[in-house]
Parts: C-alpha cells; structure tokens; sequence
C-alpha cells in the first residue's frame, strides 16, 4: 500500500507542477504566458524532483513513470508484485493532480476560448513540433533511453540531493532531445493529464488528440525497457 500512496502522491505533485506550469505558459491572461522553453525544462525538472521526494516520504521507490517500472521489472531492478500498485497509482495521480490544475486555473480556460488564445491540450499532454509518426516515436524512445539508463546509475535515487540530481537530468533531458515531441518519457505523465482533459469539464476544450498519444505511451516503455536490458548486461 506504500508503493501505491508514494507513487500517487508523488506523480500527482509532479503533474500539479509540469502540467501548472504548461498552464501558466499557454493561457492567454496568466503572469506567466509566453515563458520559453527553459522555464518548461527546468520547471519540469523541478516537478520531478520533488515529487520523488513525496513519493519518498510514502515509502515508495519514487519511479511516478511506467516506463521506469516496467523496464526495472523486466531485468530485476523491481519485483513484479508491485508493478501494479505502482502503474495504479502513477495513473491515478497523474489524474489528480491534472484535474487540481484545471481546477485552479479555471476562469483562465473559460477566458481562453480557442487554441490561439492557449486552450489547448499541450498543456497536458504532448505533441510534436513535426507530425511525423516515425520519428516522433524514435524521439520518446530515444530521450526515454537516456534518462533511464541514466538514472539506473543513481541508485536509490529518493535518498538525499539525489531526487535533485533527478530533477538536473530531467532538465537536461528537455533541453538537449525534448524539442521534438515535448519529451513525455512517461505514460502516466501524459495519459492521466489527457484523460482529465478529456473527460473534465474544461471550459472552452479543444481536440484533446488520442490520435497521436500511442506515441507518448509505446515510446517511452520501449525506451525504458532498453535501458534497463542494456544495463542489466553490463
């Protein structure tokens, strides 16, 4: 039950921080609107870091990603009974804390009535720069692969600064490779948010896009899982 309070409480203050920031940025009327990539990256960043913290604090391990699970699981680095309750409460949070942001900057979609005024989904989800389905893919396996196999040389990465150091690759990760695709690397990250989106009552809503968020799903677990398999043989 620990892994599945720390992964829910984590992943959901992680989203309250990316997907508030990706608000920020694209309405219309907040203080923040029109912010640059650097101040996504780092504030992205940011909401990883201390998400794993919270996660940490309830006894969870902080992955908040499928991608980080399954591909831990596959060679070894997760037991396989916990793979669900950690999958459930990443999904879940992720959820929550998308539906604790519309709910805090709702009068600002009710005042941003089209994608040209910032109502749109990019503010919960992922979207390519380029539509191209091929390479977009490759984009999430690709940036998946480097911040796990990353990250499976931190070790307990929620003891100490090491949840900072997470937040540092993360933010690297999305400066170097996230130009393409929006650098998901984690489904629940983008299909908890999309769903909200989706099924909430968001004034003003626009094409939430399900056509393209296979890509933020099969990308990053392909990724993880090559990360993890390569590590495993060396």
């Amino acid at each position: 039950m620990s892994g599945f309070l720390g992964e829910l409480f984590g992943t959901a203050v992680l989203i309250v921080f990316g997907v508030g920031c990706g608000a920020g940025v694209n309405l219309k009327k907040s203080y923040a609107n029109g912010q640059n990539w650097w101040y996504i990256s780092i504030a992205w960043g940011l909401a990883v870091a201390f998400g794993v913290y919270v996660a940490g604090t309830f006894g969870s391990l902080g992955h908040l990603n499928p991608a980080v699970t399954i591909g831990f699981a596959l060679f070894g680095f997760f037991p396989w009974n916990e793979v669900l309750p950690y999958l459930l409460g990443q999904f879940i949070g992720a959820f929550i804390g998308a539906a604790i942001v519309i709910l805090q900057y709702y009068p600002h979609f009710k005042d941003s009535k089209t994608v040209e005024e910032g109502n749109t989904v990019g503010i919960f989800a992922t979207a390519p720069a380029i539509n191209s389905p091929v390479f977009n893919f490759l984009s999430e396996v690709i940036a998946t692969f480097i911040f796990i196999f990353t990250l499976l040389n931190l070790g307990n990465f929620t003891q100490g600064l090491k949840p900072l150091i997470v937040g540092l690759l993360i933010t690297v990760v999305g400066q170097a490779l996230g130009g393409t695709t929006g650098f998901a690397l984690n489904p629940a990250r983008d299909w908890g948010p999309r769903l909200a989106y989706t099924i909430l009552p968001v004034p003003n809503k626009t094409n939430p896009n399900w056509a393209y968020a296979w890509v933020p799903m099969v990308g990053p677990i392909l990724g993880g899982i090559l990360a993890a398999g390569l590590v495993s043989m060396v």
